[in-house]
């Protein structure tokens, strides 16, 4: 099984006729997902070809995201708008009800991020956010929900949760020996739609997931937070990393979600509460990856 995306996931693309929307459906298809149309208002009633990369890939452009699903039958959509204009295409998107909304764009303000999860929680959490500024959800052998490369891993019983898009690569090429049943890159702005638990909560109750990799990163509190509930919710075993032992204190690394403040958000903190909650943690990608490996070895 998987969490979040299987092979019936049926995704359309907002933001389809742009440079990115257009490289990564074409990138999408070659690994098997279901795409069946696009949303731009100004370009509704356009058809492009994708046959190139899956036989019967000419998707219709849709003037809104009710449109798209009404015609469809898309449950997914994967954003890739410009940042100005992603409140906009994620409302549009909770409004019309779609089960799972991939938002990859990064460079939103936090303000907004806040005012449209807020918005998705006021209208009953329907609509699942991953993201913003996120490399999507892959479902490996089955679906592909966004950048992540699909020729790096194959399907396995490894649930992957990670703050680090490139990380997030990393381990799946590191445990490709393996496999992923699916690996969920949440992103690392301040405010996200899905956190480490989200993920952790559906990992623990996916059957066909045996152990979990969890990777997080200096700045806030969501590891404690996900290392509070390991504790007392997950039973199948967790491997965790956090990157940016080696960051300097008090620095911002690579984006606004990585800030220390003081002791707190440090990887040493992140480290020893995923510690005192069970979790085995590598000092490096690699080594996490072998304390992986010995562990799936044992069950």
């Amino acid at each position: 099984m998987a969490i979040f995306l299987d092979e019936n996931s049926r995704i359309i693309v907002q933001g389809i006729t742009g440079a990115e929307g257009t490289k990564h459906t074409q990138r999408m298809l070659k690994a098997g997902a279901k795409i069946v149309g696009g949303v731009n208002a100004r370009k509704a009633g356009q058809e492009l070809d994708f046959t190139e990369f899956s036989p019967e890939a000419v998707l219709t452009v849709y003037g809104t995201v009710a449109e798209a699903m009404d015609k469809t039958g898309a449950n997914v959509s994967v954003a890739f708008v410009p940042p100005k204009f992603t409140k906009d295409a994620v409302i549009e998107a909770v409004d019309a009800g779609i089960e799972l909304l991939v938002v990859i764009t990064e460079g939103i303000p936090v303000h907004d991020t806040a005012e449209f999860w807020a918005y998705a929680s006021a209208k009953g959490n329907k609509t699942r956010i991953v993201g913003p500024n996120c490399p999507g959800v892959i479902s490996p052998g089955r679906s592909n929900a966004g950048i992540i490369p699909a020729d790096i891993t194959g399907p396995g019983p490894i649930g992957l949760v990670s703050k680090s898009g490139t990380l997030t690569y990393q381990m799946m090429y590191e445990l490709r020996d393996i496999g992923f049943s699916t690996a969920v890159g949440i992103g690392g702005d301040p405010v996200i739609g899905t956190t480490h638990i989200d993920a952790l909560e559906a990992f623990e109750a996916d059957p066909e997931t045996k152990a979990i990799v969890m990777i997080g990163e200096i700045g806030g509190d969501a590891e404690e937070r996900a290392a509070a509930y390991i504790k007392e919710h997950v039973t199948k075993p967790v491997v965790g990393y956090v990157a940016g032992f080696t960051a300097p204190e008090g620095k911002t690394m690579g984006h606004a979600g990585a800030i220390v403040s003081g002791s707190s958000g440090t990887a040493q903190a992140k480290k020893e509460a995923l510690e005192a909650a069970g979790v085995a943690v590598g000092k490096t990608p690699s080594e996490t990856a072998r304390l992986m490996r010995e562990i799936y070895q044992k069950l």
